[in-house]
């Protein structure tokens, strides 16, 4: 059985995700730069599909299974360890 997005919210610091399974998922908006820095009415115009998120004007796509599994942007550059 996939877990789907049921429905989607922000708060100021925060993405909600309300899964079909009853579970509720909050990451930190730090996770993902272009929603953080997206204005609500794009934040707004999400699709939900069965498997994740997807803002097509914001060029930003997520996976339930990314957020189950704790992750966030996989594109932003990570520092190399010294």
């Amino acid at each position: 059985m996939t877990t789907s997005p049921k429905s989607v919210r922000f708060d100021d610091n925060s993405l909600w995700v309300d899964l079909t399974d009853g579970r509720v998922i909050a990451v930190p908006l730090t996770w993902f730069p272009r929603l953080l820095s997206a204005s609500p009415q794009q934040r707004e115009q999400v699709e939900l599909s069965r498997y994740g998120l997807h803002w097509e004007a914001l060029d930003e796509d997520i996976s339930v299974a990314g957020l189950l599994a704790g992750q966030g942007d996989m594109t932003r550059q990570h520092p190399k360890a010294a």
